[in-house]
This record gives structure tokens, sequence and C-alpha cells, in this order.
């Protein structure tokens, strides 16, 4: 079952169980309608463009510098919106699962959101994770991305008041933003090869769709060694 057969299935399942009201679920799909119309989306990093540099803590404290992750190789960055999401545990999940062939191919991989390091923790422990997860506080990286959006008010009352999501106690953070679940491709000459924005957090890209982009980086790379050594020869 891919991805998205996964991710629609739950929809599915939330629908028929009745666990949230019909009404909030309309209200919820109509906000993202409403953000897939917006244009958000246009605005995000695409590919060739050059991406920005970040240093974010891991959910442990630690340092993690992109630019010391690109020495080593491309970089597969994702950003999702939370351990509160069932969509994105789904995906992480998923990209775990392909996390030894993305490596395979000299690739890394970390996830970013804005939730706090404890939150952070629990999304790595509950889904089995073995790839950093880093804490993008007040969602600066997302935004520099292009990928950070602000929830409208009754979106935000039906987290708060239906749902029981407080975002401010998740992020420590009160502007109520999130990112919109996105996938990057950075090569190692800090430039975008691929990248994937979807303002619906509902859809989501199949991780083997980066096999193809890494293979093609990996190719390049054993050309301009061949070529450094036959000019050095």
């Amino acid at each position: 079952m891919s991805l998205q057969e996964k991710l629609d299935a739950f929809t599915a399942e939330l629908r028929a169980s009745g666990a949230i009201p019909r009404n909030v679920l309309e209200t919820l799909a109509q906000a993202t309608g409403d953000l897939v119309a917006s244009g958000a989306a246009d605005g995000a990093l695409k590919a060739g463009q050059l991406a920005p540099d970040f240093v974010l803590k891991d959910a442990n404290g630690s340092v993690v510098e992109s630019a010391r992750l690109l020495v080593s190789g491309p970089l597969v960055v994702t950003f999702y919106r939370g351990v509160w999401c069932s969509y994105c545990n789904i995906d992480l999940k998923a990209l775990e699962a392909m996390r030894g062939a993305i490596e395979a191919r000299g690739a890394l991989l970390v996830a970013i959101s804005m939730q706090n390091a404890p939150n952070s923790r629990r999304t790595a422990r509950e889904n089995g994770l073995r790839f950093p997860i880093l804490v993008d506080k007040h969602g600066n990286v997302a935004n520099a991305f292009g990928v950070r959006f602000k929830l409208p008010v009754d979106v935000v009352k039906i987290y708060r008041e239906v749902l029981e999501q407080d975002l401010e106690a998740f992020n420590n953070d009160r502007s109520w933003t999130l990112p919109m679940p996105s996938r990057f491709v950075i090569g190692q000459d800090g430039v975008v090869a691929y990248a994937e924005v979807n303002p619906d957090y509902t859809r989501r890209p199949d991780p083997c769709e980066l096999f193809p982009v890494l293979d093609q980086l990996a190719r390049a790379k054993d050309r301009s060694a061949r070529s450094d050594r036959l000019a050095n020869s």
C-alpha cells in the first residue's frame, strides 16, 4: 500500500468513526481548500533555487548544521506539523521505512517541526524514528523555505475547543502558525534538486519519489569525480 493509500484509508476511517463531528471536518476541509486556493505554496522554495543554511537543535539538544550534513551527501528535509497530527505520523513512519534506501543512495534525512523538544522526542519515540528530529523554534527555518502559514481564526477555535490541541503549548509559540507539509532534496552544492509542498495536509508524496532524484545526484557526483581523476592523471 502506497503512502497516499494509507493516508486516504485513515481519512475514510476518521469520517466513518464519527470521532470528529461532520461540521468540524467540513470546516477543516474548507480551510484546507482556502489555503490551496490562496497560492501559499507558490512562495515556497523551488527546485533550482539555493536552499537557506540552517542551524537547529535536535530533540536531545544537540546542534545540527545543514552545511555540515551536506559535506557527507545530499540532504532530504521534510517539514511536518507535529506529533498531534496523525497524517504526519503516518508520513514519518513511511520515511523511516525508506530510510535505509535513502541512506544507501548517499543521502541523509532530517525532519523539522515547530514543536518543542519534549514533543519532538515523543515524535521519534512513538514513530520509531532513527533520523534527526529538529526543533524549528518560532518557525524561522520553515519561513526561510517559504512553507510557514497562519491558521485562520475558526480553525484555531476548533483546535482549542474541539480537538483539544493547544499549539501554543506544543510549540512554545503563540503565533498559531504551522509549516505546510513539504519535502526537499538539497544537493551538496546547496541547490534544491527536488521540492514538493502541498497545502493539503492529507496529501503527501511517496518517499520512493525521492529515489530518481538521489540517483541522479549520485551519477552526477560520480561523473565529476571521474573528470577530476582524469584531469589529475
